[in-house]
């Protein structure tokens, strides 16, 4: 099956952030999340729709400050867009063939760029 690629522009909140904005108020934590969402929907929208998928995702961090578990905590974002664009049905066990990730930095053009291949 084609791999679809996608780039997310710049660096999504790492779990540090999103525990940080759960702490001081639920909504800060669903602002973030929508925003983020949002994000990944806008740039998926011309995805072709697939039936489950598996996710190669290269993170490009402007530095290595933040981990990498911490940066990749924000595969819930992608996830969640990726329904949200309608190029999967849900991102439970029967669309969601799991993800890799690998991370880069690039501190001039700090983006997630993701693979799409349906399975």
């Amino acid at each position: 099956m084609k791999e679809t690629t996608i780039v997310i522009p710049g660096e999504l909140p790492g779990m540090n952030e999103i525990i940080d904005a759960a702490k001081l108020h639920y909504l800060k934590y669903n602002d973030m999340k929508q925003t983020n969402t949002d994000l990944v929907t806008w740039v998926a929208k011309k995805v072709p729709k697939k039936k489950k998928v598996f996710l190669n995702i290269t993170w490009y961090c402007k530095n290595k400050r933040r981990d990498p578990d911490n940066i990749a905590a924000a595969v819930k974002f992608i996830w969640d867009g990726l329904v949200q664009a309608r190029v999967i049905k849900n991102d439970g066990w029967n669309e969601n063939a799991g993800w890799s990730n690998t991370f880069e930095v690039d501190k001039n053009n700090p983006r997630v760029e993701v693979r799409i291949k349906e399975v």
